[in-house]
């Protein structure tokens, strides 16, 4: 038994398909298949049923590739805790960021990183938050920048900025005659919101609740992204809630579009960097939070966290 049958295993699981897993694993189909039957015969149990072109995995399995699961994690700490003692700005990083945060930090944060951070270039990958917070506990990404609270105690963040929270709706609308919008001119408005799983989707919704809003959601017309509900404001569908930092996007429309910042207390959602507690390279997270800090554009520099 290698560790690499193990991933080999683990892999099959998260993609449901040999081909799939071997692709993943960078190794033919027959070698993937021929490893995990031979760490089957080795344990004596099958992992996985195997049905067609359908693979499941069976109650013994479950435990087992939990058992896994635990082991790489260790492993793969183990390597980067020795990197980490060597030199924690040395290496690549994995880093996580939400749909609704990364088309728009990004093409700050990377050349800023890569200046800054030359020896610890950033790989990066692009989920919702509940998949950012599983790969983060799985050891499958160093670190992640979210926007809600945490609930995990095996996770730790570090505040960076408060995005504030913006209004954009089509520039005839009648509250684009405003110069900053209350939660409660969204009653009756037809506000439209992201698909389930993004964190943008329920701080818009807790938003208008506060304002005892007659919200209509819009069922009919969920996205799966910022620039899909951009198009459907643009076209007069309704006014939907956008992080600042996706403000610059929307100004190249030619004007169809509108943005308003809300009124009183402010409206922002907070951008946090998330970490394992047990991860090593903590000097890593922080000099990382302070480049993040240090790529935001000018016009923002008054949202950092200290």
């Amino acid at each position: 038994m290698t560790f690499r049958d193990l991933e080999y295993a683990l892999a099959l699981e998260r993609l449901g398909h040999f081909s799939r897993a071997a692709a993943a694993c960078e190794v033919s189909q027959p070698t993937l298949s021929g490893q995990i039957r031979k760490l089957e015969d080795e344990l004596g149990v099958a992992i996985f049923e195997r049905d067609g072109r359908t693979v499941r995995v069976t109650p013994a399995g479950r435990t087992i590739l939990d058992l896994a699961r635990a082991a790489v994690r260790a492993a793969a700490d183990m390597r980067r805790a020795a990197e980490a003692t060597r030199d924690p700005l040395v290496g690549p990083l994995r880093l996580g960021l939400i749909p609704t945060l990364a088309p728009y930090l990004l093409p700050h944060l990377l050349p800023a990183a890569g200046k800054r951070l030359p020896t610890m270039p950033l790989t990066v990958v692009e989920e919702q938050t509940d998949v950012l917070i599983a790969r983060l506990g799985a050891g499958e990404i160093d670190a992640a920048l979210l926007a809600t609270p945490l609930s995990a105690e095996s996770l730790a963040e570090v505040p960076l900025f408060d995005e504030p929270l913006l209004l954009a709706l089509p520039a005839a609308h009648p509250l684009a005659a405003k110069t900053a919008v209350d939660a409660a001119d969204l009653e009756g408005a037809h506000v439209l919101v992201l698909a389930g799983g993004h964190c943008l989707r329920e701080q818009t919704l807790a938003l208008c609740s506060r304002a005892q809003a007659a919200l209509s959601t819009g069922s009919d017309l969920r996205a799966s992204n910022l620039e899909t509900l951009l198009n459907l404001v643009e076209a007069g569908y309704g006014v939907t809630v956008i992080p600042a930092l996706a403000l610059e996007a929307s100004r190249l429309r030619g004007g169809r579009l509108a943005t308003r910042p809300f009124s009183g207390d402010a409206v922002v959602r907070r951008v946090r960097l998330v970490y394992r507690r047990s991860a090593p390279r903590l000097k890593g997270f922080a000099a990382l939070a302070t480049a993040i800090r240090a790529a935001l554009p000018r016009s923002a520099r008054g949202w950092i966290r200290s």
